[in-house]
């Protein structure tokens, strides 16, 4: 308790802390995803149904508008979709699907390409040649193209009844594999910079194996711009994942995410059942932007030069 007390204090008398207490803009964007992130954790305590319970849906209420238009109910605050499902529930169900796949995609990309990184920067030579230039041809294709590829291959490959039981792992593995070269760059030039300062000279001189020096010397030091890199790229993660589930290859209908809401709400955005669509992508606006604001704002705040 006391350790926590102390760290508590320590983050409070930090540049860190003060910079975030003089933004109000980022201040707004922390509460937002925060409060996002812990609705979709705790959806089946927070939600008002379970969206995804056949014996809850009601299709005698189906496409029922907001609480607050005409013709709404108060038990349906943001209204229903096509099959009587509660919005705000599957919104929040639906958050879940989204918030996992991003967290999980970016966390793979972001081990896979940090770890190689830094061990070419270090290492140098053929490896890093090699490796350099894969990423660089990989950086030339967009990274939802080589997504779809992987998609596409697993469904090629894979019965159909299996696809489904893992699509959603697919999903992470396609989206992380696609983002890991941007990781690499970082750590890389960040292992570059490490390497030729006394302190790995001195642990080479003592006698420290390389493997030694590059996890508990190098790797430690260039986890500061990867963790700005990771903030910023968890939008873009949940941005992939709800591109993808737009288009129909993302996770299966019985797992919808806010991409999956979305692609099914806008068939029925001009028969006037506009909520269907609206909601599901207000929510995924908001994501992004708050978490795009604080990555920015990281960005920032970790650069001795703007300080």
């Amino acid at each position: 308790m006391n350790g926590l007390l102390q760290s508590l204090r320590r983050w409070a008398d930090s540049d860190l802390a003060y910079s975030f207490s003089r933004s109000p803009i980022v201040v707004v964007s922390a509460i937002v995803a925060l409060t996002m992130i812990l609705a979709a954790v705790f959806a089946p305590w927070v939600a008002p149904f379970n969206p995804f319970d056949p014996g809850s849906l009601k299709l005698m209420d189906a496409q029922t508008p907001p609480a607050w238009v005409e013709g709404g109910m108060a038990k349906y605050i943001l209204g229903t979709d096509d099959q009587g499902r509660d919005l705000l529930s599957a919104i929040l169900y639906g958050s879940r699907v989204s918030l996992l796949v991003g967290f999980a995609a970016i966390g793979f990309a972001a081990v896979f390409g940090t770890l190689i990184g830094v061990l070419c920067g270090y290492r140098g030579g053929w490896l890093d040649v090699f490796v350099m230039r894969a990423a660089d041809v990989q950086l030339t294709i967009p990274s939802i193209l080589i997504a779809l590829t992987i998609d596409g291959v697993a469904r090629t490959a894979l019965p159909r009844e299996l696809h489904n039981e893992i699509a959603l792992f697919v999903l992470i593995f396609a989206i992380g594999i696609a983002d890991w070269p941007q990781f690499a760059r970082v750590a890389r030039s960040a292992a570059m910079v490490e390497r030729s300062k006394d302190y790995v000279a001195a642990a080479r001189v003592i006698g420290r194996p390389p493997w030694s020096i590059v996890w508990r010397h190098v790797l430690p030091n260039t986890l500061g711009p990867v963790m700005v890199l990771a903030t910023v790229g968890l939008a873009l993660a949940v941005l992939s994942e709800a591109t993808l589930s737009f288009l129909g290859v993302g996770v299966p209908p019985t797992q919808p995410s806010l991409g999956t809401l979305i692609r099914v709400g806008q068939s029925f955005l001009f028969s006037g059942e506009w909520w269907t669509v609206f909601f599901p992508a207000l929510t995924l606006v908001l994501l992004v932007l708050a978490v795009n604001v604080l990555g920015d704002w990281l960005r920032d705040a970790l650069n001795p030069k703007l300080r």
